[in-house]
């Protein structure tokens, strides 16, 4: 057998066992499940010019990519993001094809470092509209996202629609190429590539020039695209934007742990009306103070009165603890300070109830809060990366 390149990691697969008494050549793991972005190597027969014995092929090896060097604040200086915005691109999710997630998943995130996340947009797979929306975005918020559109088929027009919008040339970028092309090593369907096909998997590394390109990720051979210091392009698919996102963590100047803010929940059985004069009087009496008040009705459940602040501890002087506050809204409203975890719990057991077919608000992998189809399980609405590959095969049917 030919030896592997040194970039390459060995990686020894144990079965699992479902009986100390079943008998270890009886048992099959399944094989593991392809997407083009990362780095799990379906089982295929060992390249051509290896040699094969008499016994069964070879596992491939798994390839582990080297992650980017953090480049010097985008922003310059000490300036952090304060602001946020998320351009969603695709015709799948403006007719209803697919459901998105990536907004969500990324409103969590901002909230999460403290970022203000000011606007979400979904728009066309239109060139026009990327342009005139990815301009207006990046004038105004101190980072902005992109997710869909840069797959390699004719309707994935992102990286392109950006190149103009920001008056670049498209290039292709070599290293992306290179581990596009090591990942790909394994995989027998590459050899079978007509000319055609393989011009539409290199248009997957065709990047505006004066980009930054970021590896976040030793598993993904996509890298996060940057355009002036701000602008981030992302792929559709949930899992992979989710991975992607956690995974540039480092590259962005996010505020500092003093700035991110807190959410005290109380959850009460009064009706949302009976308690909506005290709110108002709530609100008025504690925006001075940079606490948020806000009420979120539960069908059958009751409501969760919501109170978001930078501090559990004011230290300003004469200013007001949140924790404080949160005892005084219990009384006010006859509730109890709940958990997240309580939150999405509640939240699941309404989508439990409401099992009909014309209530679910949410399509194949979406996350509404009616219908059985869109039941969360407590602390999956957290933001934290899940099995990724059983992710995969969720959101096989989403745009790249």
């Amino acid at each position: 057998m030919r030896s592997l390149p040194s970039n390459f990691i060995l990686l020894t697969r144990t079965p699992r066992l479902f009986s100390s008494t079943v008998s270890l050549r009886h048992q099959r793991r399944p094989a593991p499940r392809y997407h083009p972005a990362m780095s799990t190597i379906s089982p295929s027969p060992p390249p051509p010019d290896s040699t094969s014995g008499s016994g069964p092929s070879p596992t491939p090896p798994k390839v582990v990519f080297p992650i980017s060097p953090v480049p010097p604040n985008p922003l310059g200086g000490d300036r952090y993001i304060k602001t946020a915005a998320a351009l969603i691109i695709g015709d799948e999710i403006l007719n209803g094809k697919t459901h998105d997630r990536n907004s969500h998943t990324f409103a969590l995130y901002c909230f999460a470092h403290g970022v203000e996340l000011k606007r979400i947009e979904v728009i066309a797979d239109n060139e026009d509209e990327i342009i005139e929306a990815s301009r207006r975005l990046v004038k105004t918020y101190d980072l902005v996202i992109t997710s869909g559109g840069i797959g390699p088929t004719h309707d994935d027009i992102t990286y392109q629609s950006l190149a103009k919008s920001f008056n670049q040339n498209l290039v292709h970028h070599e290293e992306t190429i290179r581990r596009m092309s090591e990942m790909n090593k394994y995989r027998k369907w590459v050899g079978t590539q007509d000319a055609q096909q393989r011009a539409a998997t290199r248009r997957m590394a065709l990047f505006p020039e004066q980009a930054e390109v970021i590896f976040v990720d030793k598993d993904v051979w996509v890298p996060v695209v940057r355009l002036e210091g701000k602008l981030c392009i992302f792929p559709g698919i949930p899992a992979l934007f989710q991975k992607m996102l956690h995974g540039l963590t480092p590259f962005l100047p996010l505020p500092p742990k003093s700035e991110r803010p807190l959410r005290i929940q109380i959850f009460t059985e009064r009706a949302e009306s009976v308690i909506a004069p005290y709110l108002t009087t709530l609100q008025e009496r504690l925006k001075p103070h940079g606490i948020q008040v806000g009420s979120y009705p539960v069908l059958y459940k009751g409501v969760f009165v919501s109170l978001i602040g930078r501090d559990l501890e004011s230290k300003e002087e004469g200013g007001l603890w949140l924790a404080e506050v949160a005892k005084e809204v219990e009384q006010a409203v006859e509730g109890r300070v709940v958990s997240e975890e309580e939150v999405a719990a509640q939240k699941s057991e309404v989508g439990s109830k409401n099992k009909t077919e014309p209530a679910s608000c949410g399509g194949a992998g979406g996350q509404g809060e009616v219908g059985s189809k869109n039941k969360t399980e407590p602390g999956k609405e957290t933001g934290q990366m899940e099995d990724l590959p059983n992710e995969f095969a969720e959101n096989d049917k989403a745009k790249f």
